[in-house]
């Protein structure tokens, strides 16, 4: 007859195999034969159906069990938190502290598992402490779950704490911490742990410590690093190896280097659809969408599995310029023929391929072919859109429907609407939007305050940005910089420069934005030798080179003071940038205020000579002409004028009544009420006239 012991290792390989069928079979064996099971065998029933994924028939072992001990509890919790029921896990650990039962490191290890699944951090934290309350602190068990659980939580300090109090540290120690240091943006701590750990010899790196290195090395583009790590990777045997090969794949395709990025792809063997996917995304994020193409290709024919859902968004990615649409749509076609255009991450991938590479209409088609099954990925996607193609009226009639129809907006969508309201200066939009963020609870996003203080901004309303500012917690370098940049332009030009001392005092790094704000307020105030010594001094004290942005606003500087001919030197010399339109205009605006024939002519010819049809260089020569009583010269410009067809660009202005945007523009004669606005004109011209007023023509 056969006893028990047998049975428990006949169990037991049922759990190595995770065989369920034959593990069900020996379980009702044992049933039916006369064996009364001991808690060890029963122990390793619970085990078995828990690492064979049949979590129920776990359950129904462990409640009928007559006696339990730790190990009946953590081999339940354990099954538990291997297949996902995570909360179910936490509450048989709850009960099991309540059954009067200490848990062990083995029991510390499945629960800590199961509170990184759920996310909650704080709960991480009691266990933790339980931990260290234990007897089972030290234990390799208990704190690799720790390190694991932390760096999910993207608590990287906390993860280090944990390890660097492991005296003894084996492989999953040093692998859990360096893959965390990785994903979570750490790439040169990553590289130095590794160093650490090969210098001491100890253990001998695996694949997954390779693919968090290569990793690492991709994301910091440090093509050098990765080719030594590639070649101890292959002084350990690992160069064919799909995980590390992917990894390694995928460093070469973000370095650009292409040819050794197809070489170590040739080299894995057997390459699953994760390396295929790998190789595939790395070259698409790379650039070399062409390259991307062939390898889909490829997959096709001789791949093992067929390309899904991530292969195609991945390929999708690659395609970001006008000349790639022709192959966005070829994959548009394989993606509906195999049915995968009914996916929706698939589809807002497609949708902002559309969207870089033919614009708002075609985009707008995808967009609606999804409406229904939108979520917000493809909400945020399609108002983005509108926003970079400068149709604010696109936008706010996207968002009233989203709110309509998806309900609730994140911080992506608060931001692009503020972008809007900002553009056409619409505060009543975007007071309501505010009133949006708080009600979803995003007013202490820093990314939805930073895009109310901007609106604020350029709303004119630079108190309640102000106020808005000093209520804000946790300023960044985009907060201070919009106030800075808003004082600048609405003429507070010593406010502007006392913030960005305030900003300096407080260690806040200021960026090239800050800086454009900074020289915009010397220009406001006079302040020139000020603004020159900040403009010569900003990259040798806070790192930030001179943009065209920078260059323009020292050469306003100089053209407000009135020294307009060392404003035209300080263009000649710039050297590393060709001088622009916008300078160029600056010094002709200049030279039109400060009657400077010379120069403006100079000016004027620069900037016809970039755009021959630019009305604003004709229309302020014709100025500089006529207040230096130059008429012929007047009548020769306008004449040329006529001829080349250049036609002054209409002023616009706009209104916003009962949220809707009214856009008007000179001799406009297109509005739907333009009768009644002729007529209220009419009256007011009338008005002023009765007024005394004497209109005076140019």
């Amino acid at each position: 007859m056969v006893d028990a012991s047998t049975f428990t290792h006949l169990i037991s390989a049922c759990s190595f195999l995770r065989s369920r069928e034959y593990g069900r079979k020996i379980h009702n064996h044992i049933l039916k034969s006369n064996l009364l099971p001991d808690m060890i065998l029963e122990n390793h029933i619970v085990n078995m159906y828990g690492k064979c994924g049949s979590t129920n028939d776990a359950w129904k072992v462990f409640d009928n069990m007559p006696e339990r001990n730790v190990v009946t509890w953590t081999s339940l919790i354990a099954g538990y938190s291997q297949n996902g029921r995570d909360i179910e896990a936490l509450k048989f650990y709850v009960q099991m502290q309540q059954s009067g039962f200490t848990p062990d490191h083995f029991t510390f290890g499945s629960v800590i598992k199961a509170c990184s699944s759920i996310a909650d951090a704080g709960l991480g934290g009691q266990l933790h402490g339980q931990v260290i309350k234990s007897e089972f602190g030290s234990h390799l068990i208990a704190q690799n779950a720790l390190i694991a659980m932390y760096t999910k939580f993207a608590l990287i300090n906390e993860a280090c704490d944990v390890f660097l109090c492991i005296k003894e540290k084996d492989l999953i120690s040093w692998s859990s911490m360096i893959s965390g240091f990785s994903k979570l943006g750490y790439e040169f701590e990553a590289l130095n742990c590794f160093k650490k750990m090969v210098s001491q010899g100890s253990y001998i790196p695996n694949e997954f410590i390779f693919g968090s290195v290569f990793s690492a090395c991709g994301s910091l583009v440090q093509p050098e690093y990765g080719r030594q790590i590639h070649a101890i990777s292959i002084k350990y045997g690992f160069e064919g190896d799909a995980f590390a090969g992917c990894s390694l794949t995928d460093m070469y395709a973000k370095c650009g280097f292409w040819y050794s990025a197809k070489t170590s792809f040739q080299l894995i063997e057997n390459p699953d659809i994760v390396s295929w996917n790998a190789v595939i995304s790395g070259f698409a994020y790379g650039g070399d969408a062409n390259q991307a193409m062939s390898l889909f290709s490829r997959m096709r024919r001789f791949a093992t599995s067929a390309p899904d859902d991530i292969t195609v968004r991945s390929l999708l990615c690659g395609f970001t310029e006008p000349c790639t649409l022709s192959q966005g749509k070829q994959v548009h076609s394989y993606i509906i023929k195999i049915g995968l255009n009914l996916d929706i991450p698939v589809s807002n991938t497609l949708l902002t391929m559309y969207a870089n590479c033919s614009g708002y209409i075609d985009a707008y088609k995808m967009f609606d072919e999804i409406r229904s099954n939108a979520d917000l990925v493809s909400w945020n996607a399609i108002i983005t859109t509108c926003m970079h193609q400068n149709l604010v009226t696109e936008v706010f009639s996207l968002f009233k429907m989203m709110l309509l129809l998806h309900g609730r907006p994140d911080y992506i969508t608060l931001s692009n609407i503020l972008g809007a309201c900002g553009k056409v200066s619409s505060l009543g939009m975007g007071e309501q939007v505010y009133c949006c963020a708080m009600k979803n609870g995003l007013d202490n996003d820093i990314m939805v305050m930073n895009g109310l203080i901007d609106m604020y901004v350029k709303c004119g309303s630079i108190e309640r940005a102000r106020m808005l500012f000093d209520c804000t917690k946790n300023t960044d370098v985009i907060s201070w910089s919009s106030l800075i940049m808003g004082y600048a332009q609405f003429g507070y030009g010593e406010e502007a420069l006392s913030l960005f001392k305030t900003m300096k005092d407080h260690g806040i790094k200021p960026n090239q934005v800050t800086f454009v704000g900074v020289l915009t307020a010397c220009s406001h105030v006079g302040l020139v030798e000020e603004g020159m010594e900040l403009f010569e001094s900003m990259e040798q004290e806070s790192g930030v080179g001179p943009t065209r942005e920078h260059f323009s606003c020292v050469v306003d500087l100089l053209a407000r003071a009135g020294r307009i001919e060392e404003a035209e030197a300080f263009i000649g010399r710039m050297g590393i940038y060709e001088p622009d339109i916008v300078m160029w205009k600056t010094l002709l605006a200049a030279c039109r205020n400060r009657g400077n024939l010379e120069v403006g002519k100079r000016a004027a010819e620069n900037i016809l000579r970039i755009d021959p049809f630019n009305s604003t260089a004709h229309v302020l020569l014709c100025g500089i002409y006529a207040s230096a009583g130059e008429w012929s010269d007047v009548a020769a410009l306008r004449s040329s004028m006529r001829e080349k067809g250049v036609r002054k660009v209409p002023g616009r202005s706009w209104i916003e009544i009962e949220d809707r945007i009214h856009v008007f523009s000179a001799e406009d004669g297109l509005h739907f009420e333009r009768g009644k606005i002729f007529e209220v004109v009419e009256e007011l011209w009338l008005q002023i006239l009765d007024y005394g007023f004497i209109p005076f023509l140019d």
